[in-house]
């Protein structure tokens, strides 16, 4: 589980917790035994109750996925991808680059759903895409003279740590040349009095 996210609910562990709590209204456990035996708060069991007195154990059924429906369905986003892996330039763009807002046009042409182009990831994370950003290359590139240059000058550039150790110049630090010195370690030196 990522950090910051809340982990998700298991729906049909609840509604099976609930089944449970309806067995036990029907055999008369008090609604304070209910919550222990189902490791449930005191507020739930009593919901729970009142919602199995109006409308029995039917009544305690799953509402099912919580949250908005997604705009597209499973045959749409088919759609969606088999216009996108036909590339860009074939979905009438300049280059074969993907960015936000394209596939945005694309998802608004093959399925007539308008998704703002910040929230179009969440379909492409959907259909198991992921970002990928093209290495920048230059055109002319000379792969022997960089080998070359890599293997000959950047040993002479590079900077190597020297044999004798330099100083520290802190003032925080005891063995500083700019360090006030003082008496004993730990105490302060004592200052004249004006």
């Amino acid at each position: 589980m990522q950090i910051g996210t809340r982990p998700r609910r298991d729906f049909q562990a609840l509604e099976k917790r609930r089944r449970q709590a309806a067995k036990l209204f029907q055999k008369g456990e008090r609604l304070a035994s209910v919550a222990r035996m189902l490791n449930a708060s005191r507020q739930s069991v009593s919901r729970w109750y009142r919602q199995w007195k109006k409308g029995g154990a039917a009544a305690l059924r799953s509402a099912g996925r919580a949250g908005r429906k997604p705009k597209l369905d499973a045959a749409e986003l088919q759609k969606v991808e088999a216009a996108l892996r036909q590339g860009a330039r074939a979905n009438a763009f300049g280059t074969d680059l993907w960015t936000l807002p394209r596939v945005a046009a694309v998802i608004e042409r093959v399925t007539g759903v308008q998704y703002h182009p910040g929230h179009v990831w969440r379909v492409l994370k959907a259909l198991g895409w992921s970002l990928q950003r093209p290495a920048r290359r230059a055109r002319k590139r000379d792969e022997e003279a960089i080998r070359r240059w890599v293997s000959q000058r950047w040993p002479a550039v590079k900077k190597t740590p020297g044999v004798e150790k330099h100083g520290f110049c802190s003032k925080t630090r005891a063995g500083s040349a700019n360090s006030r010195r003082s008496g004993a370690p730990g105490r302060r030196a004592a200052r004249p009095r004006s």
